[in-house]
């Protein structure tokens, strides 16, 4: 094929110019795997790098639990809607090919593969689009794929650089719909993108049926052409959405039982910083990343000025990338970019679809020709008021308008001489995309900073992973009980990846129940809820069946003031079996006290919970807030109260942020910021012999502490309540990756409780399990020593129907065109030419080399 050279140099071209700028960027920062000292946006500290090494675990038969289930993360929580968000992209198999303990490098190769991908995809559909500079192509792609919101924001969410991937490969698949080619290929293909990633692929989708419709409008297409393409896009994108339903069904009603996280209105930023971001070297999150390099932006401006494009073509272009600008700005039309729901976070997810059609605008611009003199002076002219538009934004830093120039400076030059001889062409060609690549080198350098600023810094895998999961190794006993790899944790979601059954979870899909339920026990969040932390508490811990519970130095690159030298150690308590059988009748539902809540769901008294007096540093009183709390601000306070002389006091303060310490013992650190953090009751030490507890408060920033801060646990009363929940507890317990099997002393009655949250899916007997306190619950079988309950994500039956029936569809359209060719095969075509049967009518123009 005279074509594929060209298309095969462009692509690889794009791929290597991407690779190469990202890992510039990277060494520039000196972060990891380039460097140990600053943050990367792949390692340990990344909590999508722990699902990476579940992946990792199940591809090596290495888990607890399996697809369905997963009984490592938040006391057992579904992991369908979890594989199908982060995991179901091709790329993540790679990981399997990595040692375990250095996925942080696996999920960063991925990360750059991905990158590399949607470059050479992009410059593949630009040369399908029209024909042109194969090396032109290549730079575009590298663009595309170098853009803002690609190495600022995606970089570190590895899921969203499937919709990077997939944006080209559907706009690719559009054209195959519209004039009537791989018309088997193209719905796998979508089928492929929108399992990767629903989210994004929904965006792409939008993207590439906005490029279909510029199509349709400027290649003149007979109108039942037009309306043939339309129902072949139509059913492509369907049978491939059915195909992908078994895991997209699963996932979406995953984000429906989901906890909300913040709900944040939408509220369009600013022009200027708008504007900004277009520019290299600035950082916002709660704006549009549109960096692309100033050379193609400077074609893209060209585009309106260009006499040698038609102008029905030039106007439809330029006009469909303001309209999407535009739209970015909308609250309606970013409610449909986001499917009618703006998003925890960035509210500019959809802007690779910008980024993407702008870098086809310029490929527009270029493919007719090189921009002669007035759209090159037009083009910089509208790039230029661009630029000083963006001079009222603060994003703006001491590198972008130097960067920026120097980016236009060599671009009008490389446009300038393109077409005054080969050795001038290789010379601009140099320059092209040489600034491209040294703009974007410079640009992910600044994010790597800017994003190390703002977030917390983590080293990759070494010593302290190594330690930690070598300890949790030592302690497992599932499932006679779990093992809490601990609240000081490198990732929410440290139990993927070093081990263990703890109660810590971060996902898009933390189920309510789950984060409603550690709530209200006493328990500690980040993300607005998303983000659940670990109970380490030995009344919780009897609940959930910790029976081992590892404790160390918190992570040295968490910034804390606070030296911690603790060694790694594991404590080990006796705890309950998994399933225990509560006495017959419904409990008290769950109240305001964490306390009493926890005593609710053991099923004993065990704490002592007094009235308290909160002084401020001058011994006045402080006042209320509400009905149940007391207002602080920065400062010192005492809170004092009376308990039985040798309980242990626990405080219980989630809306504070700053210290604690009874009387001279140690400080204890809180971290709570209602409602986005929520700081975790936590033990101050052992009551005195007089039963005096006296503690000193100091936060560091306004905020309120309850009333009834203060429990005494007794644990003389714990062990018994312990002993009784062992003595009626399951006999033996067996656990799959869909289910558990306890068998029951005989005689058994009243509530069979497993401590697990009450997700939906859990069914027992047949029937949709109960909830008690929101673990899941059944009632004890009359007469039969066994309980069976499983476990199957809400949507995966529905899901496999519409797959099946999506695979149907295919099947039948492929046996109905292999029958309608077949007898074509060798049929001669006008003027006794034979005719190439995939080879249709207004086919793309030839590359030129």
């Amino acid at each position: 094929m005279p074509t594929s050279r060209p298309r095969l140099r462009a692509g690889s071209l794009a791929a290597l110019l991407t690779v190469a700028a990202v890992c510039a960027g990277d060494v520039l920062a000196r972060s990891y795997p380039f460097g140990s000292h600053t943050r990367s946006v792949n390692d340990l500290g990344n909590q999508f790098v722990p699902f990476h090494a579940r992946l990792w675990d199940l591809l090596h038969g290495n888990t607890d639990g399996g697809l369905l289930l997963n009984w490592s993360s938040g006391y057992g929580t579904s992991f369908l809607p979890d594989l199908g968000t982060y995991l179901t992209s091709p790329f993540a198999l790679l990981v399997g090919v990595f040692p375990r303990d250095r996925i942080d490098l696996a999920v960063y190769v991925v990360t750059v593969l991905k990158m590399a991908s949607a470059a050479a995809l992009m410059a593949l559909f630009l040369l399908t689009l029209r024909g042109g500079r194969w090396w032109a192509a290549g730079a575009l792609g590298g663009s595309y794929a170098l853009c803002g919101w690609s190495v600022a924001e995606a970089s570190y969410n590895p899921m969203w650089l499937d919709g990077l991937v997939a944006l080209p490969l559907l706009c690719l698949v559009a054209e195959w719909a519209r004039t009537g080619r791989h018309r088997i290929a193209g719905p796998l293909l979508v089928a492929v993108v929108w399992a990767a990633n629903f989210y994004t692929a929904y965006m792409a989708t939008l993207g590439a049926a906005l490029v279909l419709a510029v199509r349709f409008l400027t290649e003149r297409d007979e109108r039942r052409a037009v309306v043939r393409g339309l129902v072949r896009a139509v059913c492509t994108v369907g049978v491939g959405i059915g195909l992908s339903a078994p895991v997209l069904i699963p996932v979406y009603l995953g984000t429906k039982h989901a906890y909300p996280g913040w709900d944040r209105p939408f509220a369009p930023a600013s022009w200027p910083d708008v504007l900004a971001r277009l520019l290299p070297a600035t950082y916002s999150f709660f704006t549009p990343a549109l960096f692309l390099g100033t050379g193609t932006l400077l074609l893209a401006c060209a585009l309106a000025f260009q006499r040698s494009v038609p102008g029905r073509e030039r106007w439809a272009w330029a006009g469909l990338v303001a309209g999407v600008a535009l739209s970015l700005q909308w609250e309606p039309t970013h409610l449909l970019w986001h499917a009618f729901a703006t998003p925890n976070g960035s509210p500019y997810r959809q802007t690779f679809v910008l980024a993407g059609l702008v870098v086809i605008a310029a490929w527009v611009s270029v493919s007719y020709g090189w921009p002669e003199r007035r759209a090159l002076l037009g083009g910089a002219a509208v790039l230029v008021l661009l630029a000083a538009g963006a001079g009222f934004s603060d994003l703006i830093t001491g590198w972008t308008y130097p960067l920026f120039a120097v980016g236009l400076v060599a671009a009008a030059c490389a446009l300038v001489l393109v077409g005054r001889g080969r050795r001038l062409a290789a010379l601009a060609a140099v320059l092209l995309i040489g600034a491209q690549a040294g703009q974007a080198a410079a640009s992910t350098a600044y994010f790597d900073r800017q994003r190390l600023n703002r977030l917390d810094d983590y080293a990759p895998w070494g010593e302290r992973q190594r330690t930690q999961a070598a300890v949790v190794a030592g302690a497992d006993g599932w499932p006679g009980y779990r093992t809490d790899p601990g609240r000081e944790q490198t990732t929410t979601n440290d139990p993927l990846l070093v081990g263990g059954q703890g109660g810590a979870y971060y996902s898009s899909h933390t189920p309510a129940v789950l984060t409603r339920t550690v709530r209200a026990l006493g328990g500690g969040w980040t993300s607005n809820g998303r983000a659940v932390q670990s109970l380490d508490n030995p009344v919780t811990d009897a609940v959930f069946s910790v029976g081992a519970r590892v404790r160390g130095p918190r992570d040295p690159h968490q910034g804390s003031n606070v030296p911690d030298d603790r060694p790694v150690t594991v404590s080990r308590t006796g705890a309950p079996p998994l399933v225990t059988v509560r006495r017959p009748g419904g409990p008290v539902p769950y109240g305001r006290s964490p306390f009493r809540n926890q005593e609710q769901l053991l099923g004993s008294r065990v704490y002592t919970v007094p009235a308290t007096v909160l002084r401020s540093a001058d011994g006045g009183a402080v006042t209320d807030k509400g009905a149940y709390d007391y207002r602080v601000g920065r400062g010192t306070y005492t809170l004092t109260a009376s308990c039985p002389a040798g309980t242990e006091a626990y405080l219980w303060s989630p809306d504070m942020f700053g210290w604690a310490r009874l009387g001279n013992g140690p400080e204890v650190e809180f971290k709570g910021q209602l409602p986005a953090r929520r700081a975790a009751m936590q033990r101050l030490g052992t009551v005195g012999g007089a039963g005096s507890v006296r503690v000193t408060l100091a936060p560091v920033r306004a905020g309120t502490v309850p009333h009834e801060a203060v429990g005494c646990l007794d644990r003389a009363r714990l062990s018994s309540a312990v002993a009784g929940l062992k003595r009626t507890g399951a006999t033996a317990v067996h656990i799959t990756g869909h289910g558990v099997r306890a068998e029951l002393p005989p005689g058994t009655i009243g509530t069979v409780v497993i401590a697990a949250p009450r997700i939906a899916g859990w069914s027992c007997q047949g029937r949709p399990a109960d909830s008690y306190l929101g673990l899941v619950a059944t009632p004890a079988p009359a007469g039969d020593g066994a309980v069976d309950c499983t476990f199957r994500p809400p949507g995966l039956r529905a899901g496999a129907v519409a797959g099946a029936g999506a695979l149907a569809v295919l099947v039948l359209g492929g046996l109905v065109l292999a029958y309608r060719r077949r007898p074509e095969a060798g049929r001669p075509g006008p003027g006794g030419a034979q005719q190439h049967a995939g080879t249709p009518a207004g086919a793309s123009q030839p590359v030129d080399a």
